[in-house]
């Protein structure tokens, strides 16, 4: 049976602000490589929700470096998911600014029109957003600094799960329990605690969209 619960945006940002300058061991870096910025921001999204859609090629999960969804780390494939999802996972919907609030996501778009920077929002306060990042890392940044042409706003509006596979993540992906946040990869076999037991999983080759290359970062 599928049912709905809340998005719990307090964890998703706490959970921002203690990876952004730093890097969670149970997940590879991408920096260098094509970017870490969507990477980063569903491992924030997973810490609100602790539900991963296993869906072959157009789910959102991350089990290992090569066993992962584009739209784990690709910028439009995540917006695509979260905008279309119907399944079990967190869904949401475009928003007019005035309506973001802390956990959602913000997306920077070029001159070219092409989206290429993905930003989960950390604080709003008198009138101006805080985001938190990677490539470049930022934590509680406010958006008015960063160089962009456009932006679009996913509001995250709940989370659907099934119920005979119902976890809290959260504390396993806060404080995980192997060495403490490093800046370098972690090792290809770490699995997410998110995994069911007992469901085979699809390898989606490496999975990745570009998130923009080092360049073309927004600063």
């Amino acid at each position: 049976m599928i049912l709905e619960k809340e998005y719990i945006r307090e964890r998703a940002v706490m959970y921002a602000r203690k990876y952004a300058l730093v890097r969670n061991p149970l997940f590879y870096s991408f920096a260098g490589i094509g970017g870490n910025c969507t990477n980063f921001v569903s491992q924030c999204v997973l810490a609100g929700s602790c539900v991963m859609n296993f869906t072959p090629v157009y789910g959102w999960y991350y089990l290992s470096t090569n066993r992962r969804s584009a739209s784990w780390t690709g910028v439009d494939y995540f917006y695509n998911f979260m905008i279309y999802n119907e399944g079990v996972g967190p869904y949401g919907r475009d928003a007019a600014v005035e309506e973001a609030m802390i956990g959602d996501v913000i997306q920077l778009q070029n001159s070219d029109g092409v989206f290429y920077h993905t930003l989960i929002i950390s604080k709003i306060e008198n009138g101006e957003i805080y985001i938190c990042a990677n490539s470049n890392d930022a934590l509680d940044r406010p958006l008015s600094s960063y160089n962009y042409a456009s932006f679009r706003l996913i509001h995250i509006m709940g989370v659907r799960y099934d119920t005979s596979f119902l976890f809290d993540c959260f504390e396993y992906l806060y404080s995980p329990p192997i060495p403490e946040a490093v800046t370098e990869n972690p090792p290809e076999s770490v699995n997410n605690a998110q995994s069911p037991t007992g469901e085979t999983q699809n390898e989606v080759g490496n999975g990745a969209q570009n998130e923009g290359t080092p360049q073309n970062t927004g600063e």
